[in-house]
């Protein structure tokens, strides 16, 4: 028989997985090793992928004297048969392996392949009726079967996973190998950081014995459970589970890089395989995804957009009346006008507005007048803003943007030259914010932050920033794209009593709809005639008509005020369930966007993995943040609390208890391998 391994570094969950060491060998040489130890495999071949990322697996090959084919990325079912045209002989059986699972057991394999010799099947494993642990999982299966269903009208899924079509097609004879006693409550494989310490222990407590059998590998599992336990919150992947939005995400990633316009919206951000992804429609704080079912959102709420509820019918109303007679023309819409005297008067200080439709773009362009104005080019900067290349240039430092981006943020296409142009300072570390001033100050002209994230100011932190700029003549802009109108009616620096010389708002704004603002001093916003900043859809009436409308209804109602409050609701009880179920936590945000994260690092996304999966399953949406709306009633909140409190009780016991029949239940998916 043929061993045809399946393997790529890529993985969401635990990236380049397989290239982890233990001994000096990396995961995939040690389960090369203990394959050819089966006494049943003529010839072992691992099937990669085409990506330059794969290459290493290659080498990894040549230097363990085994074959290796090089196919396509997403279509696993091409890959193998194609692998199996160059390496395999006619009419020989193929077994199926992959990667992730390193301790396979050759003793397990050779078992499995006298029992599909014996009853002549089209195909055996251990897997249709799991009783072996997840990682000695083995296919076996006819060789012109895969050249058959290569061929057929299959699904996405169907080419991704290689034997799904073999599995639920009827007509093959299918057995399935059991083990005495059910082992399925173990893991084997390796998709997260624990699965590896798990792996890495049992070889270690079996004095680096990479050959280790399946049968000892129990036997320590008695012996000491402890080391069993860290990844108990794992299950079987539920990969197959898709919906007609999981489906559109596979499509999407086809067609459109990295699957989403926005990168907090991936799939893979919140829940790989499972999570909705895709909307049909929206009201107050409810979504309905692409199979009509109905969530309630207690997550991102639009990133943060819809302070007034999803769909909320006074600014809708608004904006069909003005689409009717038009929203682009020759001609400039009056609506412009009167935004700009609204934020104007809202916020004394200032005198002139720009606006955009993305936040992104206002960053840009406050700091292109910026620079105009002060006639230095460098920065420094505070927080997140955005995506354009004068914040990005400072991931050329390999700095980490103070945690407000994925440390495997990648910076390509960021000219070299931007590389000393931002210095990134830490909020509430004046003395920090006034070293990395005074060792570049002779090119440093702005200062740019976020007024408050996750941290609120201490010891007079954006009094002190204020009245340094003051001094040595900076440009002070603060970035509430996400801040504003969350706390005041208006920017969060009105709460502070400290005035910037330009301030951005965005995402609230519009409730929903596309419009972004800049505003500031006189003598600064008018530098903007001394360059070119010009975008045709700027000038769209929907924007600026939804604003208003939207700022209308805020101050109508007085909605940050309603939505700090259930904020504070909400953290209140996040302190009591969490220290009542004793986990330890962080809780941190605006009040109205409250969000939390465990103290345990290397546990945190684990967790809150846990929590999000098992929300989905009572129809919530819900991640670490909260961005309230006034949609967020005090019946749903109450709702939402009392299955947050059950999931956590649930969590707190599994993370004490090793019990089988309850670790079962666990449900966190896995990555797709």
């Amino acid at each position: 028989m043929i061993c045809i391994i399946q393997a790529r570094t890529g993985s969401t969950r635990f990236r380049n997985k397989i290239l982890n060491k233990i001994n000096s060998l990396t995961l995939l040489e040690i389960l090369i090793k203990r394959l050819k130890r089966s006494k049943k495999i003529r010839k072992i071949v691992v099937a990669t992928t085409t990506l330059k990322a794969d290459n290493i697996i290659s080498s990894i090959c040549k230097k363990n004297k085994v074959d290796f084919f090089k196919g396509s990325e997403k279509n696993v079912l091409s890959r193998y048969y194609n692998c199996w045209k160059i390496f395999g002989k006619k009419n020989e059986d193929i077994i199926r392996i992959t990667s992730d699972c390193p301790l396979s057991d050759p003793k397990i394999i050779d078992s499995i392949a006298n029992l599909h010799i014996k009853k002549k099947s089209d195909y055996t494993s251990n897997t249709i009726l799991p009783s072996f642990p997840d990682g000695m999982d083995v296919e076996i299966f006819k060789s012109n079967l895969l050249k058959e269903i290569n061929i057929s009208n299959l699904s996405l899924e169907e080419k991704e996973h290689v034997t799904l079509y073999i599995k639920n097609n009827k007509r093959f004879k299918k057995i399935n190998f059991l083990s005495k006693i059910d082992n399925s409550h173990l893991r084997l494989t390796v998709d997260y950081k624990e699965d590896f310490e798990l792996i890495k222990n049992i070889i270690h407590f079996s004095k680096k014995n990479i050959y280790i059998e399946y049968k000892d590998i129990l036997k320590l599992s008695k012996k000491k459970p402890q080391i069993f336990k860290m990844n108990n919150f794992l299950t079987r992947d539920e990969a197959l589970i898709k919906g007609k939005g999981q489906k559109l995400w596979i499509e999407a990633k086809k067609v459109i890089p990295g699957g989403s316009m926005l990168f907090s919206k991936r799939q893979e951000t919140f829940l790989p395989d499972l999570w909705p992804t895709y909307f049909s429609k929206s009201k107050g704080c409810y979504l309905w995804d692409l199979d009509d079912k109905k969530y309630l959102d207690f997550s991102l709420m639009g990133v943060g957009t819809n302070i007034l509820g999803y769909a909320n019918s006074k600014i809708d109303s608004k904006v069909k009346s003005v689409v009717k007679k038009g929203n682009l023309t020759t001609l400039n819409c009056p609506e412009e006008v009167e935004l700009s005297k609204k934020l104007i008067k809202m916020h004394p200080w200032s005198s002139m507005s720009k606006f955009t439709r993305s936040g992104g773009e206002a960053n840009a362009v406050s700091i292109r007048i910026a620079r105009t104005f002060s006639k230095k080019n460098k920065i420094l900067a505070c927080g997140y803003h955005g995506w354009h290349d004068w914040y990005l240039s400072s991931k050329k430092k390999n700095l980490n943007f103070n945690n407000h981006l994925p440390s495997f943020i990648k910076d390509g296409g960021i000219p070299d030259e931007l590389k000393n142009s931002v210095f990134i300072f830490r909020y509430n570390d004046f003395e920090g914010f006034k070293r990395l001033y005074f060792k570049n100050k002779k090119e440093i002209g702005i200062v740019k932050m976020e007024v408050s994230r996750n941290e609120l100011p201490k010891d007079n932190f954006l009094k002190k920033i204020r009245k340094f700029c003051d001094k040595h003549s900076l440009v002070l802009i603060f970035d509430e794209c996400t801040s504003g109108f969350r706390e005041t009616y208006g920017g969060l620096h009105l709460k502070y009593n400290v005035n910037p010389d330009i301030a951005i708002f965005g995402k609230a704004l519009g409730n929903g709809y596309a419009v972004n603002a800049i505003i500031g001093k006189r003598n600064i916003m008018a530098s903007a005639d001394d360059t070119f900043i010009s975008s045709t859809f700027w000038t769209e009436r929907i924007g600026s008509t939804a604003a208003l409308a939207t700022l209308k209804e805020m101050k109508r109602i007085h909605s940050w005020k309603i939505i700090c409050k259930k904020g504070i609701m909400i953290k209140k009880n996040w302190k009591k369930i969490f220290k009542k179920y004793n986990f330890r936590v962080q809780i941190y945000g605006l009040d109205s966007m409250p969000t939390f994260k465990f103290i345990d690092i290397d546990r945190d996304n684990l967790y809150r993995t846990f929590i999000t999966k098992e929300m989905l399953q009572k129809n919530i949406l819900a991640t670490n943040s909260v961005y309230l709306s006034i949609s967020h009633s005090d019946i749903l909140i109450k709702k939402y609390l009392d299955n947050f409190e059950k999931i956590i009780a649930k969590l707190s016991f599994f993370a004490k208890n090793n019990e089988q029949d309850l670790v079962r239940k666990m449900a966190i998916p896995q990555v797709n391998r």
